[in-house]
């Protein structure tokens, strides 16, 4: 990349894109550039106002509703690819880490059976961390994912998967044990310092 390029990259766009993400995380070489950043997400998101308040970027394809009830871990951005649906009424906790194939759903509350205006309550989704769900998956209220498991494409999710499984189907059920996740974070340069006391060993 030649300097005048990387001046525009690393001192302009990199600058304004984590002005208006403040929860974003990602490499900052190695992942998207961050001009792509801008016209692809920033402008929809920040000036068309699609999505607007999500302080992580969001593909204009998806919708967010609740994002103010979802806590989330770095390299981490629900919503992301194209066709996502994240409902959040109840909650969502995820890891660091986690990746939403295109057109996945995460339905945090259903709609009472007697009254369509109202939502049930139940506890919040929780996503450990290293966990991939892969496209047109559905993560169901109340379900609990661990650590290091990859939900295969097309899954519904209605019970607890745990640690180090890959899982697939509908219902969703484990099918293996998932080796250990191996990429190593810690030499990683990051597009902003991370939260102070955070592990990168996860």
């Amino acid at each position: 990349m030649n300097p005048i390029k990387k001046f525009i990259e690393y001192q302009i766009f990199h600058r304004i894109n984590n002005f208006f993400y403040p929860e974003y995380y990602r490499q900052k070489y190695d992942y998207l550039l961050p001009h792509v950043l801008f016209f692809t997400y920033l402008i929809p998101q920040k000036i068309l106002r699609i999505n607007g308040k999500v302080p992580w970027p969001v593909h204009f394809t998806s919708e967010i509703r609740g994002y103010q009830n979802i806590k989330k871990g770095i390299l981490c951005d629900p919503g992301d690819n194209p066709n996502i649906y994240i409902q959040a009424n109840n909650g969502i906790i995820i890891g660091s880490n986690v990746g939403f194939g295109a057109g996945s759903s995460l339905i945090s509350a259903n709609h009472n059976h007697n009254d369509h205006s109202i939502h049930d309550e139940c506890g919040p989704i929780v996503i450990g961390n290293n966990v991939f769900v892969g496209t047109n998956s559905v993560i169901l209220p109340g379900v609990q994912i661990g650590d290091n498991v990859v939900i295969g494409a097309g899954s519904i999710v209605a019970k607890n998967i745990p640690s180090n499984s890959i899982a697939v189907g509908n219902p969703c059920k484990v099918i293996k044990q998932k080796e250990p996740y191996i990429e190593d974070f810690t030499k990683t340069v990051f597009n902003r310092k991370l939260p102070e006391g955070f592990n990168l060993k996860f």
